[in-house]
């Protein structure tokens, strides 16, 4: 995947509030829309719920990769100080564990906190620079008082006169099919 992704059709619809942006989020995973999302100008809570997201991975990726910077730390000073170059530096013992701890503490969060980093980004697929939502007019108020649903057209469900029906149903208004 590139920095440019091709997506052909999305269908857009705003809500009036994010209640009903919440309520059309568990009708949109109700009716087995999977490739849709929820667009608001603040955190809605529950709303991975309403949206049927699953946990995220991250949180795990940083634990292993974190872990390996903590081992990778400890190995090198382990290494350095009591295998390779052994000195005897006022009667401590070649591998002093008290003396490694800031080293491998550091060591431990910045491993952790680029590998945070970098997966949020890659993924969230970040950075998107093409996207058909960003030729609506309309959806520049989402970052301020607006709130929205979109429906990709690469989901499994998507039919553009079924969804956009659809969507009117569950309280969607101006409802815009917007291409590539």
């Amino acid at each position: 995947m590139g920095l440019i992704r091709k997506i052909p059709a999305v269908i857009l619809a705003q809500f009036d509030s994010a209640n009903d942006l919440f309520h059309a989020a568990e009708k949109m995973r109700d009716a087995g829309y999977k490739e849709f999302d929820c667009h608001s100008p603040f955190p809605i809570h529950g709303m991975d719920d309403a949206m049927g997201l699953r946990r995220s991975p991250l949180g795990y990726i940083i634990f292993c990769i974190g872990s390996l910077g903590l081992i990778g730390a400890l190995t090198l000073m382990w290494w350095t100080s009591a295998v390779d170059y052994p000195l005897v530096i006022s009667g401590k013992p070649f591998f002093s564990f008290p003396a490694f701890i800031p080293i491998t503490f550091a060591l431990t969060v910045l491993t952790s906190a680029l590998t945070a980093t970098i997966g949020m980004i890659a993924i969230n697929q970040l950075p998107r620079l093409v996207h058909p939502i960003f030729n609506s007019e309309r959806f520049g108020k989402f970052s301020d008082d607006s709130f929205f649903v979109s429906v990709e057209a690469n989901d499994k469900k998507y039919d553009e006169t079924k969804t956009a029906e659809f969507l009117k149903s569950i309280g969607g208004k101006h409802i815009e099919v917007l291409k590539d």
